[in-house]
């Protein structure tokens, strides 16, 4: 196999932006049917996940959210506003990409958040598991 068509294969793990990326109305997107994304906001129990917290001071622990995401290994911070936050995670074979996704509520002083595989059907647990080692980075 050559250079090229390794990498031609390789970036092809990366698929593309999904089109419901980005928050509409105070939610992120629904997670598909698959079991490849959880999210705050879903409805199916195999898909839920607890909201991260915001702490007292929502701007400073929104701030802090996007230290703790940056600092991870092969995360990339794509669109980062008041409040909202999408970020691609690389696996480190490979190179898939999961998108990872907050959605900052200040009303009820909690941060909405979303994992979710770009391709492929399951994730083995990898899209919950990342979120979890979120919560634990950010409480440290």
């Amino acid at each position: 196999m050559t250079v090229v068509s390794l990498s031609m294969l390789l970036g092809g793990c990366s698929g593309s932006v999904p089109e419901h990326i980005g928050a509409e109305q105070d939610r992120l997107a629904p997670c598909p049917s698959s079991p490849n994304c959880v999210s705050s906001q879903a409805t199916d129990p195999d898909q839920q996940v607890a909201a991260l917290i915001a702490d007292n001071d929502n701007q400073q622990a929104w701030q802090r959210w996007q230290t703790v995401i940056a600092q991870q290994p092969r995360a990339t911070l794509i669109t980062v506003t008041d409040t909202y936050l999408h970020a691609e995670f690389r696996s480190r074979w490979l190179g898939f990409v999961d998108d990872v996704e907050l959605l900052r509520d200040s009303e009820q002083a909690l941060i909405h958040v979303r994992s979710a595989s770009r391709l492929g059907y399951s994730d083995l647990g990898v899209n919950r598991r990342r979120v979890e080692r979120l919560r634990q980075a950010y409480a440290q």
